[in-house]
């Protein structure tokens, strides 16, 4: 990029929230597992909405590739732009206010760059819940978990990003800004242009804004850690959760005995709650509005009546608020345990709850054809249908080599997955990884409206080249 164009770009913002040099940039130039890395011109760090609709007017003007970045949390390569150096990076880092928490209303209105956890916080402090909830929510931002529609552990309950979200405000590749943060639950008013952003990994606009949903925050939880024989026992013990508990079931976690192992062995303050190894467990959690003895009541007997029909084999509830906290660091830090086992091939996919045993008995064994010694490690969020299916290196292997076989089993476990109905991608979106592959699901209709209002919105192609299309 020339410099006069470049300087362009900065006066919108000041030289002060722009970054050139190679040692600033170099953060948002790599996502956090190494697997892509890019160039760019700068990184434009706007504090204000106009600013980025500025930004964009000029992108759109020059041909200027624009490549928008939250937290860089992001999984399959959406935040970092190619290796060309022509593109700017606009960072949402400074749009970072909560603008309005309305108790009544149970909304609360924040800026993209507002980290979730912050979020969980504010509403927190006004006795409220917003449930989204990710391992990398303490640097995850907003605008990022909306444009990748996120999911995370309170989706059975509460929904994913979408769900959780009434109105935004999005600047567009004209200049224009759209000013849609509605806080009404009830506004059938024409089409819902909320929903082309949400998911659409910047492709369409930059969100600045939105108008979050808030829920009454649970007057008490109460979680266990269970022991199942297999996934199909976890699937009954996840019928009579569902039937029993009804909407105080907040979250069904599914882990096989190799990541809690990985757990164990490579994280700090991890221990095996149960004396004696099984090869699947579950994690449930109840939440009440009335009381903690009262979701309490409500786990115990759900708990005896496993027992009682042989669904669990074993397993222990947590007597405290730290227990609780132990049992989820063994679920939330199952991702980051596989990093020192060596490669990892990761696979995002949901099924039909129902298909969950089948599809992972069938994708176990293509594994196995693949790489006879290969050791699968699939957790996630079962009550959704939404499984990690992640791969470790067999023991002794380089990690190159492991890696190289991706090709192969990505295609069979995905092959799988469509068999059953399933996504390939759950809640990680698609990105650069999975721009591909993105024919193969979606049927030539879906792909060609896409097209068609990418080319509507964005008719320079300048909003994250290269990524979903």
């Amino acid at each position: 990029m020339k410099d006069d164009l470049r300087n362009r770009f900065i006066a919108i913002v000041g030289d002060a929230h722009a970054a050139t040099a190679d040692n600033d940039i170099a953060p948002h130039l790599r996502e956090w597992r190494a697997r892509w890395t890019g160039a760019a011109a700068a990184v434009l760090k706007p504090g204000t909405t106009s600013e980025v609709a500025a930004i964009l007017k000029l992108a759109s003007e020059t041909g200027t590739p624009i490549v928008p970045q939250g937290g860089n949390t992001g999984l399959v390569g959406g935040q970092i732009p190619d290796a060309s150096g022509e593109a700017i990076i606009v960072s949402t880092n400074r749009l970072n206010r909560i603008r309005a928490i309305d108790v009544d209303g149970d909304t609360m209105t924040v800026e993209a760059g507002v980290v979730l956890q912050t979020i969980q916080e504010a509403a927190d402090a006004h006795d409220r819940l917003f449930p989204l909830s990710l391992a990398a929510q303490g640097s995850a931002q907003i605008g990022g978990n909306l444009s990748t529609n996120a999911g995370g552990t309170g989706a059975l309950a509460y929904g994913v990003a979408r769900d959780l979200c009434l109105g935004l405000e999005v600047a567009l590749p004209t200049g224009e800004v759209l000013d849609d943060l509605n806080r009404l639950k009830k506004n059938n008013t024409g089409y819902d242009l909320r929903d082309l952003f949400i998911g659409a990994e910047g492709t369409l606009g930059i969100i600045t804004a939105a108008v979050l949903k808030l829920h009454p925050k649970p007057s008490g939880r109460a979680a266990a850690f269970l022991a199942v024989p297999s996934p199909d026992a976890a699937l009954t013990f996840f019928r009579q959760a569902r039937s029993r508990c009804g909407p105080s079931l907040t979250t069904f976690e599914l882990m096989a005995r190799m990541g809690i192992d990985f757990t164990v062995r490579h994280m700090h303050g991890a221990r095996d709650p149960l004396d004696q190894a099984y090869p699947w467990y579950v994690l449930v959690e109840l939440s009440s509005g009335r009381s903690e003895a009262d979701a309490r009541a409500e786990l115990d007997h759900l708990v005896e009546t496993g027992f009682g029909e042989g669904t669990l084999a074993d397993g222990v509830v947590a007597e405290s608020e730290a227990q609780r906290q132990s049992l989820w660091h063994l679920r939330e830090a199952m991702s980051e345990s596989q990093i020192p086992e060596g490669g990892s091939i990761k696979h995002d996919i949901s099924v039909p709850v129902s298909a969950i045993p089948a599809f992972l008995d069938e994708a176990g064994k293509a594994v196995a054809a693949i790489v006879p010694d290969a050791r699968p490690c699939p957790f996630g969020h079962m009550g959704d249908g939404n499984l990690h299916y992640n791969i470790s290196q067999p023991v002794g292997w380089e990690k190159a080599d492991f890696l190289a076989t991706t090709d192969k089993i990505t295609p069979a476990v995905h092959a799988i997955v469509r068999a059953h109905h399933g996504s390939i991608s759950a809640e990680h979106g698609i990105g650069q990884m999975k721009r591909d592959e993105l024919a193969e699901v979606k049927s030539p209709v879906a792909l060609d409206l896409m097209r068609r209002i990418k080319t509507a919105f964005d008719p320079a192609g300048i909003m994250n080249p290269g990524k979903v299309l």
